[in-house]
């Protein structure tokens, strides 16, 4: 169960960051976010940063081995950045129509899921 919340919990706080970090070119297709400053661009990603901090830690917290958790660091570390690349590709394909995925990017893929493998096997 504590394997499945942490994936839960790191699935929400990299969405609030990929958001946090990528969110504001597409938001500066809208009127009144693209008159917007590189200051206050940077303090609504910040906001929204926020709620990634509160996602990120209980998930590390509460899947970290050393805590009772079912991961190890390393293997807290690699998830976490699979996912990160996993919502990100989604996020992208959603949120920019003009990107498209292409063969090098699938090979890449397969590339993170043997990390992956390598990572967890015993």
């Amino acid at each position: 169960m504590k394997a499945l919340l942490t994936i839960g919990l790191l699935v929400l706080s990299n969405t609030f960051m990929t958001l946090a970090w990528y969110g504001h070119l597409k938001f500066a297709e809208w009127k009144w976010f693209s008159k917007l400053g590189l200051v206050s661009v940077i303090m609504i990603s910040w906001g929204i940063a926020l709620f990634e901090y509160c996602f990120q830690v209980p998930a590390n917290k509460i899947g970290f081995a050393g805590n009772g958790g079912p991961f190890s660091l390393v293997q807290l570390k690699v998830l976490q950045e699979v996912i990160t690349l996993v919502v990100f590709m989604i996020f992208t394909l959603i949120a920019f129509k003009n990107e498209t995925l292409r063969l090098n990017h699938l090979i890449g893929a397969i590339f993170l899921i043997l990390a992956v493998y390598f990572i967890f096997k015993k």
